[in-house]
């Protein structure tokens, strides 16, 4: 039996280039759980576990249909209250917005055959063996974020100011304003990589 490995079958999706580019985001649907405040936190950390937990559920679910699918790399959309920080620019908002107010989406994306049925029968299955509350936040979620200027981060999460003020410079040059949440799409496990060595694909919607 061979998997599905939406890595390779979406390769434009999850790669991106070191210097910023305009690219084209086809709609897809992701497992999904939102929640709010510091990424290096305890809720933070059992929010990754829950999708993760879930996402492995219905991947179990559908290798015993003969429908094994590689869970691919966790994704996360980042904002905050833009009328409090309307005066910060995209590079500016990572370092002066605090932590605690960061609202964020983490996503994790699904094969197309899985429907929202068997999504919620993976969440249901999955809360039932770990009795985590935070597994009944996640849902089922489709997203289609078009024209988007990306590039590829490399390098300690406390060093992409540097990237998007590049990717700011894009925009602003080539007369794109922003339409959309910062998404971040990491290439690389921040729970085993050394800072140095992550790759993290910055992605920024714009019209």
């Amino acid at each position: 039996m061979e998997k599905l490995n939406l890595a390779k079958q979406y390769k434009s999706y999850y790669s991106a280039k070191t210097k910023p580019e305009l690219v084209e985001i086809e709609s897809a649907q992701f497992l999904s759980i939102t929640g709010k405040g510091d990424p290096s936190g305890p809720d933070f950390a059992a929010c990754v576990e829950a999708l993760y937990g879930t996402a492995y559920t219905i991947k179990f679910m559908f290798k015993a249909r003969e429908k094994d699918f590689v869970v691919p790399a966790l994704e996360g959309l980042w904002w905050f209250d833009e009328k409090k920080y309307s005066d910060l620019s995209m590079s500016e908002a990572p370092v002066k917005v605090p932590r605690s107010e960061w609202k964020y989406r983490l996503l994790i994306r699904l094969p197309d055959y899985v429907g929202k049925n068997e999504t919620e029968q993976g969440i249901k299955t999955a809360f039932a063996k770990k009795k985590s509350e935070h597994i009944r936040k996640v849902e089922i979620h489709r997203m289609q974020e078009g024209k988007c200027v990306q590039m590829l981060h490399v390098g300690p999460f406390d060093r992409e100011p540097e990237t998007l003020e590049i990717m700011n410079g894009f925009i602003s040059s080539n007369g794109f304003q922003q339409n959309g949440l910062h998404h971040e799409i990491y290439l690389s496990d921040f729970r085993k990589t050394v800072p140095e060595k992550l790759k993290t694909i910055l992605r920024e919607p714009v019209k």
